[in-house]
């Protein structure tokens, strides 16, 4: 269900925001709006101009305090259970006098790590750039600075090495030094005397050979030169360990006032944007406040009961509609067993203020129809288990809906016979998917789940369709509630269809046709017209740009849709009693595998099976009766516009 909401206005002596804030919001949850935009008809109202101070400071006391807390990701301290104490010691111009000093301390940090980090690339960009040249055996020094011989170090792809040694064979102007070979490339380094130097780059550079610059950074051969960087390196890291244990060990000789001063910030700041929302006005020579919000009825009576106490505070409440901006959040409170399905709804759209809450007709038809699909008492009874389990320890609300779908699936599996896919352990309390037969006029010899998932089917479509209707009225759509396919008119058509269809496979007459007429073509008719009318409802004057016979057409081809997508809808149900059958029809051939026909059953083959149906099988299930709950249910009666309330959360 949507809990019923309250718009409220506080009103009371600017001083006493602070107070207001501290007192009352941090007591009982407020959906806060910006006051001015929301009472529109109020006059010599201003909004606060006031900037808040506090906001640069609290990533900084963040910062500070998660250092101090042995983390460095700021807001870190609230998650290892600290307390922090020493608030009330405080002023906020103290609070930011020891952020001031903490960031002082930071910042010096910050850029004597940042040059530590420089140097540190640097020279793990020299490390990674002469590292595949570690089997040269040679002083780089003197490599770098030959006179009358040219080098290139680089890679060239493995494919291409094959025609290089071809090439050298018949070219003893270059030389090429192989160093290391990897999946993709050959690393190496060529010589080539001076004047030679354009056309072996030429011949190299269409082999696809890819340069590598070496600097000229680097002492003794490659191997010497690499232990002295990785020396280098890790007494980098050293430093930057050291100057972070210093930042830590300096902070927390004031951990307890930098705590206190992130709790004072984070409190002025909180209380800086409530003002942003509030609107002041004069009277008497004295300003005053105005906040307003969205509460639960049950606190904002609490709220006001308790504001009566305060002599220099009140509290109106606006029922009006016309004299705000905002709709009323949604907020929905269910019972605990079926909670868990608010996030199938959740994921469609919360529900709007003025619409029907579907979760517990979800959580019904979900559970039921997943149990006609899945049924099988053994397999159901290790998903509720399961899904049970999973949801005390872990508090997932998948796996509270998982068991939840698992005990119907476990009482269907009675109702078909079936444990763990064996059909004659227990007797059927009604009937066994693949077996039960029905005979229907016209159609002949069906199988019985079929007729009942269409029978569901249908009924569910006129469920929905009066879901439709009740919201219609409620959101004051009214051309939409008496018009509409899922509508007053849609219903006694679809309505008048069933009543038919059932009438003629149960061999009782059929009405005269007078009413068949009445039933049938003039809800028909009805749709058809549905914009005229509702503009005539409305007392709008009907606007036929098209001309009529434009308009004639167009509605023929829509009713045309729209007694195919009557039809479509009811046979998408077949899938229930489709998929009660295939279950069936899968143990059956998991049994067989197994060797049930020669009597000497594999049970490994039976667990691995069971395993693999109730897995692979419950996943398809649990797609298509969410499939079902969206295109065929809530696709005719809900919306799923509202927005979340979301109340301040004052900081305590």
């Amino acid at each position: 269900m949507i809990e019923k909401m309250e718009f409220l206005s506080i009103i009371g002596p600017r001083d006493q925001l602070d107070r207001v804030t501290e007192k009352y919001l941090g007591k009982y949850e407020i959906q806060l709006e910006n006051t001015v935009g929301e009472l529109k008809n109020l006059k010599n109202i201003v909004p606060n101009s006031e900037s808040n101070p506090y906001r640069e400071w609290i990533g900084k006391a963040q910062e500070a305090a998660a250092i101090v807390n042995g983390d460095a990701r700021p807001g870190a301290q609230a998650q290892n259970g600290k307390k922090k104490t020493g608030a009330a010691a405080l002023s906020p111009e103290e609070a930011v006098e020891v952020v001031k000093a903490a960031d002082g301390l930071m910042e010096e940090s910050h850029r004597q790590k940042t040059k530590l980090e420089a140097e540190l690339k640097k020279k793990r960009g020299l490390l990674e750039a002469i590292r595949p040249y570690l089997n040269l055996h040679f002083e780089l020094s003197k490599i770098l600075h030959f006179e009358y011989v040219r080098f290139r170090f680089g890679r060239l792809p493995i494919g291409y090495y094959q025609k290089l040694k071809d090439y050298l064979q018949e070219d003893d102007c270059t030389i090429f030094e192989k160093c290391r070979v990897d999946e993709s490339y050959v690393w190496g380094i060529y010589f080539v005397p001076a004047s030679e130097a354009k056309k072996a780059d030429a011949i190299y550079a269409s082999m696809h050979f890819e340069r590598i610059f070496i600097e000229d950074a680097y002492q003794g051969t490659v191997d010497e030169a690499c232990q002295t960087l990785e020396q280098e390196i890790e007494a980098l890291a050293g430093q930057e360990k050291a100057l972070d244990e210093k930042l830590a060990g300096d902070l927390k000789k004031d951990g307890d006032k930098i705590l206190a001063a992130q709790e004072v910030i984070e409190t002025q700041s909180s209380r800086f944007d409530i003002r942003k929302l509030a609107a002041f006005t004069r009277s008497k020579n004295e300003t005053f406040f105005i906040l307003c919000g969205w509460m639960t009825k049950k606190d904002a009576e609490k709220l006001g009961k308790e504001l009566e106490a305060d002599p220099e505070l009140f509290v109106t409440l606006e029922e009006n509609p016309d004299r705000r901006i905002s709709t009323p959040p949604t907020r929905l409170k269910n019972p605990a067993i079926i909670r868990p399905f608010e996030m199938f709804v959740r994921m469609y759209g919360l529900p709007n203020y003025n619409e029907f809450d579907p979760t517990f007709f979800v959580a019904l038809t979900y559970s039921i129809i997943f149990g006609a699909m899945f049924g099988d008492a053994g397999q159901g009874l290790c998903l509720a288990v399961g899904g049970f389990l999973l949801y005390r320890f872990k508090k997932l609300n998948l796996a509270a809906i998982i068991s939840c779908c698992g005990i119907f699936s476990t009482i269907f599996g009675f109702l078909y016979g079936s444990v763990f896919g064996f059909e004659d352990v227990i007797p059927a309390l009604w009937l066994r998917p693949t077996e039960a037969m029905t005979t229907l006029p016209f159609i002949g010899r069906l199988n019985t789940v079929f007729v009942v998932t269409i029978a569901i089917g249908m009924g569910l479509i006129l469920l929905t369709m009066i879901f439709s209707i009740v919201n219609a009225f409620k959101s004051k759509e009214y051309g939409k509630a008496l018009f509409d396919t899922n509508g007053v008119a849609g219903l006694v058509f679809y309505g008048a269809v069933v009543l038919v269809v059932v009438l003629f496979m149960t061999g009782n007459h059929l009405p005269a046709a007078a009413a068949l007429v009445i039933l049938f073509v003039v809800p028909l008719l009805v749709i058809a017209c549905k914009e005229p009318l509702t503009r005539l409802l409305e007392k709008k004057k009907a606007n036929l740009e098209e001309g009529p016979v434009m308009f004639v057409v167009q509605s023929f081809f829509e009713l045309f849709e729209v007694c195919l997508s009557y039809f479509s809808n009811t046979l998408s149900f077949v899938r229930i009693g489709a998929f009660a059958v295939s279950h069936a029809a899968m143990m059956e051939v998991v049994l067989m595998l197994a060797g049930a026909e020669s009597g000497n059953l594999n049970w490994i083959v039976v667990v691995l099976g069971n395993l693999f149906v109730c897995g692979m099988e419950g996943l398809i299930v649990g797609i298509q009766v969410l499939r079902l709950e969206y295109y065929e249910m809530f696709s005719r009666f809900y919306k799923g516009t509202g927005r979340k309330f979301e109340p301040f959360r004052s900081v305590k």
